[in-house]
């Protein structure tokens, strides 16, 4: 990256006694959990979960399901913007560390799973939505993504992200509920049958800008696919154990909050489309505000329009022309 921008990568421990820190989106899913009176409760449902699902997926020598624990690490990352006394919050993902009990190793997993951003908020929150405004057909507007495109690959391609991370970012996300997906005879031992979409996304679209390609996996237990956004070779760059660690963290997330895919009671089929207004799911313990999270989209995205986007709106423009 050039002179203008730098990273830091900040990380904290997610556990039972997380608390978000005043940069953390309030609407990303492990911030969300360690808010109101059941936070405690909440995040020890969901760390429960988390090991419970690793351990299914990794059954061999694991006769009692209780070998593996899952470790998370919350990855902050801001950038210092040259000139500025004040790092923006640019993005915020996980870490997975797996502990094995029997050989009392900690073995390192994947890092990425949850994305979170600000920039991404402002860019469909904000942007997309005024763009749209009184608008007869839906369109996107010129150059969508590409700032926040080129800043996320120059932080995966940064001395930074080397030193800190051994490989490239896996992100896991929900299937979107206004595709048809079919599944394939492809199947891999821990992801599942492979399923692939009947037409590309917005959110495709968005985290190719990133860099990003994408698969989409139905793995053994789950009731519908997961979208997997990486680099390189899914399939053959990663451990099945690094594998089953996004799994098994990404999946609990969308049980709570998106049950009517993730928690349904059927089975995800030959031609399946998610549907969030399936009845037919059951609910995790945990609660969880989904009108509130749409609103503060809004709110996170304006906080990125009046502290990045606006101030530094010449040297973005400048830099993403420049950007190779």
């Amino acid at each position: 990256m050039n002179k203008d921008f730098t990273f830091i990568v900040k990380s904290i421990c997610f556990d039972e006694n997380y608390q978000p820190s005043d940069n953390t989106r309030i609407t990303t899913n492990f911030a969300n959990l360690a808010r109101g009176e059941s936070r405690q409760e909440n995040l020890r449902s969901a760390l429960r979960m988390i090991d419970n699902s690793f351990n299914a997926l990794a059954h061999w020598d694991n006769p009692k399901g209780d070998r593996y624990s899952v470790e998370l690490e919350i990855i902050s990352v801001d950038m210092n913007i040259a000139g500025s006394d004040q790092p923006f919050p640019s993005i915020e993902i996980l870490k997975t560390n797996v502990v094995d009990r029997v050989t009392n190793e900690c073995i390192e997993g994947i890092v990425g799973n949850n994305f979170s951003s600000y920039l991404r908020d402002y860019d469909f929150s904000v942007l997309l939505l005024d763009h749209n405004k009184d608008k007869p057909s839906f369109s996107i507007p010129d150059n969508f993504g590409d700032l926040h495109g080129k800043l996320f690959q120059s932080f995966v391609n940064s001395n930074t992200y080397k030193q800190n991370f051994k490989k490239p970012p896996v992100i896991c996300l929900s299937v979107s509920d206004n595709k048809t997906y079919h599944r394939t005879d492809n199947q891999h031992p821990v992801l599942g049958f492979e399923y692939q979409p009947n037409e590309s996304s917005l959110t495709e679209q968005y985290f190719k800008k990133m860099g990003l390609q994408v698969r989409y996996f139905m793995p053994q237990n789950s009731v519908a696919p997961l979208a997997f956004y990486f680099f390189g070779d899914l399939l053959n760059d990663y451990t099945n154990l690094e594998l089953i660690s996004t799994i098994s963290t990404m999946e609990t997330f969308q049980k709570i909050y998106r049950p009517e895919i993730y928690n349904a009671n059927a089975v995800a089929g030959k031609c399946y489309q998610p549907n969030l207004k399936n009845l037919d799911h059951s609910l995790t313990q945990i609660v969880y505000d989904r009108e509130e999270r749409s609103r503060l989209a809004i709110k996170q995205g304006k906080f990125a329009e009046e502290y990045f986007i606006k101030p530094y709106q010449t040297v973005l423009e400048q830099w993403t022309a420049d950007y190779a």
